[in-house]
């Protein structure tokens, strides 16, 4: 074991010594070493409680054999930081955090890894450790939020932000307002719906790195601690048999990840994070893969933010393993895929059943043939823009109209907010790509408060950011290439006509292409937004959306 680095022969007394003044007895230090990265902390609702999680993660690596060993590490709430400049940090965050495990795993010649995620990039984050390091490792999450009720409805913080735009529009009054913020998110947890947190630990499932009820065990219910405590277990397990994350995370895992989140219908945010785990194992996953897949994959649940069901309501249905046996009927599942808990992809899938068909539409009744998420190209996107097409109402599949061109986040909300924004207008955000922003923000703000203005239909909003999987709408993301690199997004001029088409897939600028060309060779990049700290780093390191916005390779 690597471990024995800082445990075995008389050269290592200096390294005994550090490790008993933690307490250490001799006898836990003839175990295996098994880091537990925690990303607790007491202002991200998803991570409030991972401290429970932990102590249960720690007790079933006891029961095992093996010696737990905890480190902290960084999470974000993507909510809290939404609509200011903190949004900028989210999307970097995931680097820092794979970076930070590597780190701790390293330097202290860790055996094995049980990672403890939650939300949004904490999830892509620790996967692309477990993919670089590639020593025995297993995830297991803090679990969904329970979704609030208000009125006798299933509520969640996306309904939260289009009663902002109620809100604003004089839909609703400032009691009715208090009471979304009041009930809204009840418990902690992951936001409830199928937002990228939760689509990213049941993505996590297909993979094969989660056990079974990963991604949608809430995180309240008791069973969420006995899923940790056999996550510690089956990590000593994993050690001992020599299995490794790349032996699970192959590239079937990856198609099968991709095909239940087109099932899920889930986040937007997923185009950029699996490719991203991928390339740390040196596995190349590219858009067209994600469109492929989505053709020919059934949209079977209509979560939050599209349709009523929150994560409560998938978990009653069955889970991911009862999405992965309607599938499995298309043969859209590599059954003999491996996982963490020993049995193939196609044995939990076997053993699963639907049991809410309401949640889980049967493969011969899904709510669209094909999947949730949509790439789009065109001259406005050379290499690709994304929308969630099951979040959009199929009568806005298409819409064309004038483009009204803003160079920030701040400044368009204000013209939103401001009532300046007309129906059949195409809100242009641009500059707030990984490179842009930096850090490519999400517009969740922003969508919501077009949907609670009532615009949701009427409005399209296109940006080379992206979007929390909390939106709603006709709202096109991921446009590559960014404005900052040049992306023809960077020459859009305000009163130009854009024509979006989702069933075409295109997003076009309707101008001759001589102009667009002149435009192109004309444009000059703006200054830097950020001229120190790790934003300036991570803008000049960060690649486009189109790959995963993962670091460039150094020469």
């Amino acid at each position: 074991m690597q471990s024995d680095e800082i445990r075995k022969g008389y050269h290592r007394a200096w390294h005994r010594s550090l490790l008993k003044a933690n307490g250490y007895t001799d006898e836990e230090l003839a175990r295996p070493l098994v880091g537990v990265a925690n990303s607790q902390n007491e202002i991200v609702p998803g991570h409030k409680h991972l401290d429970q999680i932990a102590e249960a993660v720690k007790s079933g690596i006891r029961m095992a054999g093996g010696t737990p060993v905890e480190f902290p590490v960084i999470a974000v709430c993507d909510g809290l930081a939404m609509g200011h400049g903190g949004m900028r940090y989210p999307l970097p965050s995931r680097e820092h955090i794979a970076d930070s495990v590597e780190i701790m795993a390293c330097a202290h010649q860790l055996d094995a890894l049980v990672l403890i995620p939650n939300c949004d990039k904490v999830v892509p984050g620790m996967l692309m450790a477990a993919a670089r390091l590639d020593i025995p490792s297993i995830v297991i999450s803090g679990g969904p939020m329970l979704a609030g009720r208000l009125c006798g409805e299933d509520i969640d913080v996306s309904r939260v932000g289009e009663a902002q735009g109620a809100y604003a529009a004089g839909r609703i009054d400032d009691g009715e307002l208090l009471e979304y913020e009041n009930r809204g998110c009840p418990t902690v947890g992951s936001c409830a719906g199928m937002f990228t947190a939760n689509t990213m630990n049941c993505v996590t499932e297909a993979l094969g790195m989660g056990l079974p009820g990963n991604g949608t065990v809430p995180a309240v219910y008791a069973e969420r601690i006995r899923l940790a405590k056999i996550a510690g277990m089956r990590i000593v397990d994993l050690l001992r048999s020599g299995v490794r994350p790349s032996s699970i995370m192959t590239r079937e895992a990856f198609e099968n990840a991709i095909a239940v989140d087109m099932a899920l219908g889930g986040s937007t945010n997923t185009v950029l994070h699996l490719p991203a785990i991928a390339h740390e194992l040196g596995i190349h996953i590219d858009l067209d893969l994600f469109d492929e897949l989505s053709e020919k994959t059934p949209h079977l649940c209509n979560m939050s933010p599209a349709g009523p069901h929150h994560l409560q309501d998938l978990y009653e249905a069955g889970g991911v393993p009862a999405v992965m046996k309607e599938l499995a009927q298309l043969g859209l599942i590599h059954e003999d895929a491996r996982t963490v808990l020993g049995i193939s992809i196609g044995g939990i899938a076997a053993s699963a059943a639907v049991r809410r068909p309401d949640v889980i539409r049967p493969v011969d009744n899904p709510y669209h043939a094909q999947g949730g998420i949509a790439v789009l190209r065109g001259n406005l996107a050379p290499e690709c823009a994304v929308v969630k097409r099951s979040a959009v109402a199929q009568e806005a599949w298409y819409h064309k109209g004038p483009a009204r061109v803003f160079d920030s986040e701040e400044v368009a909300e204000e013209a939103i907010f401001g009532h300046r924004i007309n129906k059949g207008d195409v809100v242009v955000i641009r500059y707030e790509g990984p490179m842009g922003g930096p850090g490519m923000r999400e517009m969740q703000m922003a969508t919501a408060a077009l949907v609670g203005l009532g615009l949701g239909k009427d409005v399209a909003l296109i940006t080379d950011g992206r979007f929390s999987g909390a939106t709603r709408g006709i709202a096109i993301g991921h446009i590559s290439p960014e404005a900052m690199a040049g992306g023809p997004i960077a020459v859009v001029r305000e009163g130009d006509t854009i024509e979006v088409d989702i069933p075409g897939k295109k997003l076009n600028l309707l101008i001759p292409d001589s102009e667009l060309q002149a435009r192109l060779d004309a444009w000059r990049p703006p200054t830097p937004r950020v001229k120190k700290g790790y934003l300036n780093a991570y803008s000049r390191l960060a690649t486009s959306a189109s790959t995963g916005a993962v670091f460039r390779e150094q020469d």
